[in-house]
């Protein structure tokens, strides 16, 4: 019963939230557990679902390249303004980031609880995007590696 009400209350925030994301993945979840799947389903999600929507996510992201509203020349002209090299510097540590935040998942898994927990609060209460999780292991992970540098 406590999963129900945690999902209830998690839809509750997204509803006064306006979060159509956070909606979208209660309902998905809530209607999984109403018709049994979630025993399946759930173990899927949970071992998939971020490989899933770094995918998605992908996709989307290279659509302009795949319509021909970006190119060669499109790149190359972008690369001419600093504000690229920042973006082309920011990509990579954040996938670095993201690399240590597995890192940090499958050795501390306790960890997702408050990860989770954060996230679910800066989508509810900041219309934020539910990409925190493995983001924020990895900014843990590298804070924790930083502490331990100083002991």
């Amino acid at each position: 019963m406590q999963p129900y009400l945690f999902l209830i209350m998690l839809l509750a925030i997204g509803v006064i939230a306006k979060n159509q994301s956070l909606l979208i993945a209660v309902i998905f979840l809530l209607v999984l557990k109403a018709v049994g799947l979630d025993d399946k389903v759930f173990a899927a999600v949970q071992a998939k679902g971020i490989n899933w929507g770094v995918a998605i996510i992908t996709i989307a992201v290279l659509v302009p390249i795949a319509t021909g509203e970006i190119g060669f020349k499109e790149l190359g002209e972008s690369l001419k303004s600093p504000y690229a090299w920042i973006a082309l510097i920011a990509g990579v540590l954040v996938a670095l980031l993201g690399k240590n935040g597995v890192v940090l998942l499958s050795e501390d898994p306790h960890i997702t609880t408050a990860l989770v927990f954060g996230t679910i609060a800066a989508v509810a209460l900041f219309n934020g995007v539910a990409v925190g999780p493995l983001i924020g292991a990895g900014i843990a992970y590298t804070a924790m590696k930083v502490i331990e540098w100083f002991q």
